[in-house]
């Protein structure tokens, strides 16, 4: 699987990882306990089987314009299927537009998950994974609270079966050095 992901401005990312800091501390499933060197507040535009030939250039190009867009977080809540506990972002039309000509670019690709499909996406940042929903109240008091703003400033793809990340953005490659 490869996805397209934005990450965080830098004061976004700390006020999401804070937020795992607080769920792991009062018990609560958290992804601060996820070890690998991956993991880290970001926004999943897409997941395919597999990018099309050409298709990692032409993300690439529409990410460095793109970015950054503006990014205000919502509330906290249980999603449905998974039950993975999030941090909803209110989508901005610069993202929806970015949202869409990311899938313009993966039409061909096979394999793609319905739930990040234009009409179907509900953008979010991911606090905990497999959340039982009777602790949905005492998780948004705990993560919740406030509604934090920032940018999304770069853009990767994650590789499910290497379990790497590939840049999708000058910006992101930059951090890497």
């Amino acid at each position: 699987m490869r996805t397209v992901e934005l990450l965080c401005s830098p004061e976004l990312e700390e006020a999401v990882r804070a937020a795992w800091d607080r769920l792991a501390a009062a018990g609560l499933p958290s992804l601060a306990r996820h070890p690998h060197p991956t993991n880290r507040p970001h926004l999943t535009l897409a997941s395919v089987d597999e990018f099309p030939s050409g298709a990692e250039q032409r993300l690439a190009d529409l990410c460095d314009a793109a970015l950054p867009l503006p990014a205000r977080l919502d509330r906290v809540e249980v999603l449905d299927g998974s039950a993975p506990l999030v941090w909803l972002v209110r989508p901005a039309p610069q993202l929806v537009a970015l949202h869409g000509a990311v899938w313009d670019v993966l039409a061909a690709a096979p394999g793609p998950r319905p739930w990040h499909t234009p009409g179907r996406w509900v953008p979010h940042l991911s606090l905990a994974l497999r959340f039982r929903d009777a602790d949905r109240r005492r998780a948004r008091a705990l993560a919740g609270g406030e509604r934090p703003t920032g940018e999304f400033v770069a853009a990767r793809s994650y590789d499910s079966e290497t379990r790497t990340t590939v840049p999708l953005s000058c910006l992101e490659q930059e951090r890497r050095r």
